[in-house]
């Protein structure tokens, strides 16, 4: 039950790149149940954020070769050419999986260190991937692990009681440009989670104008009554970015929802007065061309470098303790994966022990002629709870005794030991 990651982050590929081979929510349940039908894997889920996008899976065959197909279908998926994807692609196998995953949660792999977003986003992955039944008990362990480990991190370091996202990131950003934002106003595009903590940003730092634009008016007027905004009408483009000071859009679209020619004609309807973007979806979702109009100011996620490198040195004295405890728990899943493979070796011991003593018995007592055929099953049977009695205590053991399971790491040697190739599942 080998685990198996292959993806890329904001360290290895440009946003230019990330945005190739980012997954809508329907595009990732696509996926993996194209990767479970196709025999690559028994088990997987797709995690894509902003800053990420991860395949995780527990591998049919246990190889890395086997692994290497992830590769090939992320660029088939995304109709990405390999030689521009494969630069960017990390692959962890097993322990160092595990590790990633769990680092991912508790915030130390994030663009911005102990950000408060992607612990719900890792939530939002594990409960979309399991109520679509293409997780089974290894990936279900390994998330509710994951989630285990990125609430303890929040609650007993400094990492959690200071959190800072790309929306509190972005709102000091455009306080560079405009001072205290009391006086002015914004326009928010779309109504997840993300553009929620964005509107509780503008309403923390007191923005006199709030508006909304949701491709679901319903959804924008909810949002609307939450945080007492106005709604504007989605496509109204002309009428509605020449209010707005600062503009956020963080919507899942596959093409740029803000353009230059719009741009354009608002900085004219507004006197070319100095207007903010920040462009938060994945894919992108302003026009880059944007940066280049007369005092507009577009930021995209690989924008807040400096931002980042403030708020890592503000905490990376957190980082040993928030490190010594995704250790911990990697020991524990480890051991678990370790205690669940013996399990399985025991059974098929038991099995192969079974028919060992069947063939043993057939050539012992060929010739022993005085043994009646209730004798012979007489024996049979002792050796049979002969059997049971040498496995069934480690299998007890190991089922209590926690300590026993931490020191079992290795179980392919005791499935080589007492296994022949052919006797292996």
């Amino acid at each position: 039950m080998e685990i198996v990651l292959v993806g890329l982050n904001f360290r290895t590929a440009p946003v230019e790149v990330r945005e190739k081979v980012s997954f809508s929510g329907e595009q990732a349940q696509r996926a993996a149940e194209e990767l479970r039908s196709s025999g690559i894997l028994e088990e997987t889920l797709v995690l894509s954020t902003c800053n990420r996008s991860e395949i995780y899976g527990v591998l049919s065959n246990a190889n890395h070769e086997s692994a290497g197909a992830l590769s090939s279908f992320l660029s088939a998926f995304h109709e990405v050419l390999p030689d521009q994807l494969n630069p960017s692609l990390y692959h962890h196998y097993d322990h160092d999986a595990v590790r990633h995953l769990f680092r991912v949660s508790a915030g130390l792999e994030s663009m911005l260190l102990g950000e408060a977003e992607i612990l719900g986003q890792v939530r939002d992955a594990y409960l979309r991937a399991h109520e679509g039944q293409v997780t089974g008990p290894v990936l279900n362990r390994l998330f509710q692990g994951a989630l285990e480990i990125g609430k303890r991190v929040r609650a007993e370091t400094e990492l959690g009681t200071r959190p800072m996202g790309v929306a509190s990131a972005g709102m000091k950003l455009a306080e560079r440009i405009f001072g205290k934002l009391q006086e002015r106003s914004a326009l928010v595009l779309g109504a997840g989670t993300i553009s929620e903590q964005v509107v509780s940003q503008l309403r923390d730092r007191k923005i006199k104008n709030l508006y909304l634009m949701n491709r679901s008016r319903e959804k924008a007027e909810e949002f609307a009554k939450q945080y007492d905004g106005k709604v504007l009408e989605w496509g109204e483009w002309d009428s509605s970015l020449k209010f707005p000071d600062v503009i956020v859009s963080a919507v899942g679209v596959q093409d740029f929802v803000v353009t230059k020619p719009m741009v354009e004609r608002a900085m004219a309807s507004r006197g070319n007065r100095a207007l903010f973007l920040m462009d938060l979806g994945m894919p992108r979702n302003v026009d880059p061309a944007v940066a280049d109009i007369y005092n507009v100011y577009l930021y995209s996620m690989d924008d807040l470098t400096e931002i980042v490198n403030q708020n890592r040195d503000a905490r990376k004295s957190e980082v040993p303790k928030a490190e010594s405890l995704v250790e911990d728990h990697v020991a524990k899943f480890i051991s678990w994966q370790a205690s669940v493979e013996l399990t399985g070796v025991l059974e098929t011991l038991r099995g192969s022990l079974k028919q060992r003593r069947a063939h043993f018995l057939e050539e012992r007592l060929a010739g022993m002629n005085h043994f009646s055929g209730e004798d012979r099953e007489k024996i049979g049977t002792l050796m049979d709870e002969l059997i049971e009695q040498l496995l069934l205590h480690p299998a007890e053991r190991l089922r209590t005794e926690k300590e026993l399971r931490r020191k079992i790491q290795n179980v392919e040697a005791i499935r080589d030991l007492y296994l022949s190739d052919r006797e292996k599942p």
